[in-house]
């Protein structure tokens, strides 16, 4: 199991399952690489048509719609997808990029002049929420709300108030659309059709629901891992800026290491065996990608951070029909991340640290940070 000190080791079984409650049901755990990935393709064995159970644990109590696409399966998954992938696709055009690169300046810049900067609530999450504007194609201003929601929409709180807060946003930014509609995120939803007919108001709900709640705490605890990992590791940070050309191995390496999304649920529509256990049909099963990430058998050293690791197949975002729509904002953040600090950034020295602990029955896992304050020095020739 991992300890409070040790966040970049995840569990393991010898085996190929674990299982674990949750919610008092025990869920079998799909823990090897290839068995997840194959698992991850099979979506007729392992479905993601299960409203409100994808995640784990289920989310019945914090919201009333469907999550789209995420639970549903294809083709009908394929469909819904291409409804929302022109936005999602947004951070591989130059100038959305360069408006990520701004931003992150600008905060370490701010960072650099106060001296020191708690890194999950004043420079990780303002990061996430105003990138996410330049993804939905909205007014910067937009992210002050979100900010307020805090790293998790639904698991910090009161998740059934925060739940009917983020869907009240929704139907008051959908109301807007539909009497103003422009060229972003939710008047797109308005004006889509779909199967000969417009979306109804509870799948424009499911589709934004998912892009608020789905990639928010994911790229926080990614930001604030790699923060983490270059206070503890000085010399893979000097490394980095010696060798600028490994950013995006570097970029790959945090994603696999960190797995900021544990794993993901699927229902099994029948009775079917995993590797040795029944799984009764209408049961779930979670594919675990924390663990397939760190498979022997797969990654040399696994435990070991590797910023020019390749080949490097990790399953961060998923694998298959289901590959996450967010995987190319959550890449621009970190590379844009990891360029700047490189190029800003002598040394991060951290003053305080308290871990975030997973805590299940049968594991723990260090995932992310409550809080993680720290003093970043300049490059004595880099301008802030």
């Amino acid at each position: 199991m991992p300890t409070p000190d040790d966040p970049f080791k995840q569990p393991r079984e010898s085996g190929g399952m674990l299982t674990c409650p949750f919610q008092g049901k025990d869920i079998a755990m799909i823990l090897r690489h290839r068995d997840v990935r194959a698992a991850a393709k099979d979506w007729q064995t392992f479905s993601s048509d299960a409203p409100f159970r994808v995640p784990i644990p289920s989310e019945e109590a914090v919201r009333s719609v469907r999550q789209l696409p995420i639970e549903t399966d294809p083709p009908l998954h394929t469909a819904l997808r291409k409804i929302v992938e022109p936005f999602f696709r947004r951070p591989r055009d130059s100038a959305v990029r360069t408006r990520i690169d701004r931003l992150i300046e600008s905060l370490l810049d701010a960072a650099l002049q106060s001296g020191e900067v708690e890194i999950v609530h004043d420079f990780a999450l303002p990061l996430q929420s105003r990138a996410l504007t330049y993804l939905l194609n909205l007014p910067e201003s937009a992210a002050e709300a979100w900010i307020g929601w805090g790293v998790h929409v639904f698991r910090e709180g009161d998740g059934e108030a925060k739940g009917a807060q983020l869907d009240a946003y929704i139907q008051t930014q959908l109301d807007r659309a539909e009497a103003e509609p422009g060229e972003d995120f939710f008047s797109a939803l308005t004006q889509a059709e779909f199967d000969g007919r417009r979306l109804s108001r509870d799948e424009m709900t499911g589709f934004a629901n998912l892009t608020f709640a789905g990639g928010r705490d994911t790229v926080i605890n990614s930001v604030v891992g790699v923060l983490a990992y270059f206070g503890e590791n000085p010399q893979a940070h000097e490394e980095l800026r010696e060798h600028p050309e490994q950013i995006n191995s570097a970029t790959e390496e945090f994603f696999r290491v960190l797995s900021p999304l544990t794993h993901i649920g699927r229902v099994c529509p029948q009775a079917t065996g995993v590797h040795g256990s029944q799984v009764e049909a209408g049961e779930r099963i979670a594919l675990t990608w924390a663990s397939a990430n760190r498979d022997a058998e797969v990654f040399e050293a696994p435990d070991e951070v590797r910023l020019d690791r390749k080949p490097n197949p990790h399953v961060a975002f998923g694998f298959g029909a289901h590959n996450c729509l967010g995987a190319h904002h959550a890449r621009a953040i970190i590379q844009s991340l990891l360029q700047t600090l490189s190029r800003k950034i002598a040394r991060i020295e951290i003053l305080e640290a308290v871990p975030k602990i997973e805590t299940e029955e049968r594991y723990q896992r260090h995932n992310g940070y409550e809080t993680l304050k720290v003093s970043l020095l300049p490059i004595p020739s880099a301008p802030h």
